[in-house]
């Protein structure tokens, strides 16, 4: 089953090379195009870990191969080269121009030295 977060074919080409299995490693139980996936899945819904769809791998698989990736950069790496390449093939310069920021005012209370202590409190 897919899904429209889902990488194309040539996404995946693009970035594999981030996630190749080294010769002489461990074997991996699951894609890691199918892990992939799954995060991006995750990230674009804002779903639970534990809420991934069942056709995915087990959810601490898929979080435990994200924080890993996330730690060594290679999260990052991958996700800036299909950035670039989406960019590149809309016409647009590889890297942005400009960067906007949103950001939202919070009340705030004045420091009041009127300040007394309840002793009732714990």
């Amino acid at each position: 089953m897919g899904y429209p977060t889902d990488l194309t074919d040539n996404q995946w080409d693009l970035i594999e090379e981030f996630f190749v299995i080294k010769k002489g490693k461990n074997f991996q139980q699951h894609n890691k195009r199918d892990l992939v996936n799954a995060v991006l899945y995750r990230i674009k819904t804002g779903c639970q870990w534990r809420l991934l769809p069942k056709d995915f791998p087990p959810y601490v698989t898929v979080w435990s191969f994200y924080r890993r990736a996330v730690k060594k950069g290679v999260w990052e790496k991958a996700m800036d080269k299909i950035v670039t390449k989406v960019r590149v093939d809309a016409n647009r310069a590889p890297e942005p121009s400009y960067c906007l920021i949103d950001s939202q005012s919070v009340k705030t209370t004045n420091k009041n030295e009127n300040r007394g202590f309840d002793g009732g409190k714990k």
